[in-house]
């Protein structure tokens, strides 16, 4: 596992196909064979989902990188559900 410094890789835009709202990823950690785990600060600016409609949230996300996909998406939050 390669760990990096803070702010020596830079943030990215959370695709919108994957958010809604904005939301930034800063990588944490990236895996080398024969490693499959990686991690991400991932912040949520107010009224993105997952966060309030008024205040931001970051997790630390872990996930595990097999044949190379990370995540299954699920459908997009609508509106109803996230209560707006």
């Amino acid at each position: 596992m390669n760990i990096q410094r803070a702010g020596s890789q830079p943030s990215a835009k959370g695709p919108g196909d994957w958010f809604t709202g904005t939301v930034r990823i800063d990588p944490l950690f990236n895996p080398a064979a024969p490693d499959r785990v990686q991690g991400a600060h991932v912040t949520f600016e107010p009224g993105a989902r997952t966060a309030s409609p008024q205040t931001a949230m970051t997790h630390i996300a872990r996930q595990e990188v097999k044949d190379g996909k990370v995540v299954d998406w699920m459908g997009h939050v609508t509106d109803g559900q996230y209560g707006v």
